[in-house]
């Protein structure tokens, strides 16, 4: 018989950790270093907050896919078979499943805004960007979080 583990909650953040911060650390990385291009080249608050965006979103789901791919590699071999589109597709919707929520309020709505205007609010480029970013995190992590959880279940 299993036995519940004394602290479950405990278990979830950790795994939550590990699965989100080494994508957090190079979305944070990238989207200053877009910001900061952007807007040199432009001087365009708009556009480097889009570019913000976009940027940490590429370094953020690219790594977490690169992950998955990489398990689902493993499982396959471990199975004795090779990795496959049906098996890319289901890397994919369990994304889906996981971000779409969060990712669409962010990417479109909560994320861009803050970008633009959290620098004007704290009178720094540099350090209104990172704010903006931390705040819009804490938007997306509660829904991709129960997204994520669900996707587990699939």
């Amino acid at each position: 018989m299993d036995r519940p583990t004394p602290y479950p909650m405990r278990q979830n953040v950790r795994e939550w950790l590990r699965r989100y911060l080494p994508a957090e650390l190079a979305s944070v990385v990238a989207t200053l270093v877009g910001a900061a291009v952007v807007y040199a080249a432009t001087h365009h608050r708009l556009t480097a907050a889009l570019a913000a965006t976009w940027a940490g979103n590429v370094a953020y789901f690219g790594l977490i896919l690169a992950r998955d791919i990489r398990t689902s590699q493993r499982l396959c071999h471990a199975a004795g078979r090779s990795y496959s589109a049906p098996d890319l597709l289901r890397n994919l919707r369990a994304l889906a499943i996981e971000f779409g929520v969060a990712e669409v309020l962010d990417s479109f709505l909560i994320r861009p805004a803050l970008l633009y205007y959290m620098p004007l609010w704290v009178g720094s480029f540099a350090g209104g960007v990172l704010l903006a970013k931390f705040a819009a995190d804490v938007t997306f992590y509660v829904p991709a979080i129960i997204g994520y959880e669900l996707s587990k279940r699939q």
